[in-house]
C-alpha cells in the first residue's frame, strides 16, 4: 500500500495557474512520462497536433514546461 507521503513525493502538484483541463492533462502526462515529443503526446492523449502545440506553447510560456531537443518535459 502506498502512503500519502509516497504519493506526494512521486508527483509535484499541478501548478495553480493551470485552468484548462487539456493543459492539466498534458502537464501530468509529461510529468509521468518524463518528457515526450509532440507526436507522442498527441498519440497517447488522443489530441490533434495543433491542439498539442497550442497547449505546449502555453505551458512553455508560463514556465511549467521546457523544450529539450525534440521533446518537451516538465521544467525543474
Amino acid at each position: 500500500m502506498v502512503s500519502q507521503t509516497q504519493r506526494q513525493k512521486a508527483f509535484d502538484p499541478i501548478p495553480d495557474d493551470l485552468e484548462s483541463a487539456r493543459a492539466k492533462l498534458v502537464y501530468l502526462y509529461l510529468e509521468v512520462a518524463g518528457g515526450a515529443t509532440v507526436e507522442e503526446v498527441g498519440e497517447r492523449l488522443a489530441m490533434k497536433k495543433i491542439n498539442v502545440l497550442s497547449v505546449l506553447g502555453s505551458l512553455v510560456e508560463a514556465g511549467h514546461v521546457e523544450k529539450r531537443e525534440s521533446a518537451y518535459a516538465v521544467a525543474n
